[in-house]
Formats: structure tokens, C-alpha cells, sequence
């Protein structure tokens, strides 16, 4: 046990372990993206011109109705060539993408068509006067969405975004079919070589539960900080 929790452990636990990281890695880089594409789908739904909602709409219909695991296959390969031919129509040399560029990019890209919705929900729930009395006062839509719309936001999007962090951690599973060193790539082989499928799936699984509770107490915390001053649900009643 504390052989695995050494820099660099050996044997098939160490390769897990590196596995786990690989996907937390590309777990946080994919929800970061998300976020970012999901605030700006957002705000393109609500506040957009038609063209702008029409595209938005398109893309979270798309993204939400084609199943991830195609979805991946579709980005990574027929992205990579497509990016390769553009690179030699001007007269470039193709290159290598980085497969957790590659991972992050992908689920980044389906996290958000999710966010958008999500986010969308939950400025849409902000009480339609504090808007109004934001423009009363001549503030810019940056300077309303920062002192504003984004704190009275955050405790409506909150569950739905500690949703997809989860869904995130483990849709990097997804990847194993791209040949991307995660978690579940690194389970298959080591219980391929050891045929010990039991034991290592059931250590891939205990590691994925591990993840999930340290997220729920972290976004437990994160979320009853920011719902400090409003009422609870007793309280409501």
C-alpha cells in the first residue's frame, strides 16, 4: 500500500494511479472549457441576436442528442484530419495533436452544450427587477454580469454544474477507445496481462467512487458557501 503511494509506484497499482491522474487531468481541463462554452451559449440563447440562438440552439441540440461515445470518435479522429488537411491546404506540415489536448478539447466540447443549459436555467431563475435595476443604473452588460447576474446565478447553477463535474470525471472513460492512457484504459490492460479482471475492476471502481465522494463534500462546502444569506428550504416553507 504505501509502495503505490510513493512518486513513482510499481507494478500495475503505479499504472492506475497514473491512470486516475490522466483522467482528473483531463476531467478538470474538459469542465473549464465547458464552463467557458457554456456561459457564452448562455448568454447567446438569451441575449443574442436570431443567428446567434439559432446556432446555439443547434449546437446543444446536436451535441445533446448524438450519443458522447460517437461524439468522441467523430471529433478525434474526423478532427484531427480535418485539422491536418486545412494545415496542408496552407502549405503546412500535418502535426501530432496531443492526445490530453485531444481529451480535454473533445469532452470540453460536449460538457458544453450541457453548461449552456444549465447556465441558461439559472440566469433565467435571477429575479427579473434586479436585471432592470442593474440597467437603471447605467451599468454594462460586463459589469452587470460581474457584479450581478454571476453572484445571483451561482447558487441556482451549482447542483447542475456539480452534475457535470461527476458526469465529466467519468465520461473520460470514453477516451480508452482513442487509445488515451485513463483510468479505464489502464484497467483493461493490467487486468488483460494479470487476467485478475476482478481485482482490478473492482480497484477502478473503488477509485472512481473515491473521486465522486472528495467532489460532493468539496462542492457540498463550495455550495453552502455560496447560498450563505438565503433562506433554506425549511426556512422557505
Amino acid at each position: 500500500m504505501f509502495a503505490l503511494l510513493s512518486p513513482n509506484p510499481p507494478g500495475w497499482g503505479g499504472n492506475l494511479l497514473r491512470g486516475l491522474m490522466h483522467s482528473l487531468q483531463i476531467a478538470c481541463g474538459a469542465f473549464g472549457m465547458g464552463l467557458v462554452i457554456g456561459t457564452i451559449g448562455a448568454y447567446g440563447k438569451l441575449y443574442g441576436g436570431p443567428v446567434v440562438r439559432d446556432l446555439a440552439a443547434i449546437y446543444t441540440t446536436l451535441v445533446r442528442a448524438i450519443p458522447e461515445l460517437v461524439l468522441i470518435l467523430l471529433l478525434y479522429y474526423a478532427g484531427t484530419d480535418m485539422i491536418n488537411r486545412v494545415l496542408e491546404g496552407m502549405g503546412y506540415q500535418r502535426i501530432d495533436i496531443n492526445g490530453l489536448v485531444a481529451g480535454i478539447v473533445v469532452l470540453g466540447f460536449v460538457q458544453g452544450a450541457y453548461a449552456t443549459e444549465v447556465l441558461r436555467g439559472a440566469i433565467k431563475s435571477i429575479p427579473q427587477g434586479e436585471i432592470e435595476a442593474a440597467r437603471a443604473y447605467g451599468m454594462s452588460p460586463v459589469l452587470m454580469m460581474r457584479r450581478v447576474t454571476l453572484p445571483a446565478m451561482l447558487p441556482h447553477a451549482l447542483p447542475g454544474l456539480a452534475n457535470l463535474w461527476l458526469i465529466s470525471t467519468k465520461d473520460t472513460a470514453l477516451l480508452a477507445v482513442v487509445g488515451f492512457s485513463e483510468l479505464a484504459l489502464e484497467t483493461r490492460q493490467a487486468a488483460g496481462a494479470t487476467k485478475a479482471y476482478f481485482l482490478f475492476y473492482m480497484g477502478a471502481g473503488a477509485l472512481y467512487l473515491l473521486v465522486t465522494l472528495v467532489s460532493n463534500v468539496v462542492l457540498g462546502r463550495v455550495e453552502k458557501a455560496a447560498r450563505r444569506g438565503m433562506p433554506s428550504v425549511k426556512e422557505a416553507r
